[in-house]
């Protein structure tokens, strides 16, 4: 490994490090914070699942670090066999309406 792959690799961990260290964070920040996917991340908000920012007038989702860190601590159930029961629960709420 040249001396330079090593120093952009560096520079490329401490960025992900000081991202890390945000607040707020937006979809992008909390797969490379939490490590799931973008996919499962988006499953998570359209069901309401994680705790996430309330300002309807930003269509862009963020996320509070703090929340996350308690709502991953409390082990939340993050399997696609939960997702997909939680996902046909809500499609059978709305065919009710």
């Amino acid at each position: 490994m040249t001396e330079e792959k090593k120093v952009v690799g560096l520079l490329t961990e401490i960025k992900t490090l000081l991202s890390q260290n945000k607040r707020v964070m937006n979809v992008d920040d909390l797969v490379a914070y939490t490590g799931l996917s973008k996919s499962k991340i988006y499953k998570l908000t359209s069901l309401r699942l994680i705790p996430m920012g309330e300002n309807a007038h930003v269509r862009q989702k963020f996320f509070d670090k703090e929340a996350i860190d308690a709502w991953l601590l409390g082990k939340p159930d993050l399997s696609d066999e939960f997702l997909e029961q939680k996902f046909n629960e809500q499609l059978l709420k709305r065919k009710r309406i």
